[in-house]
C-alpha cells in the first residue's frame, strides 16, 4: 500500500527512538503494564507517534485489564488499516496507521462490555496523547 507519509527505514530510524522504531516499523510489542499511556484518564486525542495522525479519542478508551491501552473504536474507520497477521503461530488482526503504515497494535473481538465488542489493544510507544484544550 502507498501511504501519504512515506519514508525510508533509515529516515524512520533517525526520527524514532530505538524502542519506537522496533514497535512502529518492525511490529514489535512493548512489555505489558509498562506503557506511559496505560493509565491516562484525561480527555484528549491519541495520535500516531510517527506521523501525528489522529487515531483515537479518550471517549473510546476503556480499561481492558490486558496491560496495554485499549479503545473500542478508532476516531474514524479510515484512520487505521487492518491487516491479517499470521505471525507467532496464530491469526490476529494487526492495526496500522493508515497515513504512514506504522504498527500500532492489534484488534480483538473480545470486549462485549463495549459498544462495538472490539478491543483495539495499542502499544503506548506507538501513540502520543494530546490533552483536550492544548
Amino acid at each position: 500500500m502507498t501511504y501519504e507519509v512515506a519514508k525510508s527505514e533509515d529516515e524512520w530510524r533517525v526520527e524514532l527512538s530505538p524502542q519506537e522504531f522496533t514497535v512502529l516499523r518492525q511490529a514489535g510489542t512493548e512489555r505489558a503494564w509498562t506503557g506511559e499511556l496505560l493509565d491516562e484518564k484525561r480527555e484528549g486525542v491519541y495520535r500516531c507517534r510517527a506521523c501525528r495522525n489522529e487515531l483515537f479519542r479518550s471517549e473510546s478508551k476503556f480499561d481492558s485489564h490486558c496491560g496495554w491501552p485499549s479503545f473500542y473504536t478508532p476516531l474514524a474507520g479510515d484512520r487505521v488499516e487492518l491487516i491479517e497477521d499470521r505471525s507467532l503461530g496464530m491469526v490476529r488482526t494487526e492495526v496500522r496507521c493508515a497515513r504512514c503504515g506504522s504498527h500500532l497494535g492489534h484488534v480483538f473481538d473480545d470486549a462485549p462490555q463495549t459498544p462495538t465488542g472490539d478491543r483495539f489493544c495499542m502499544n503506548s510507544v506507538s501513540l502520543t496523547f494530546e490533552p483536550a484544550g492544548d
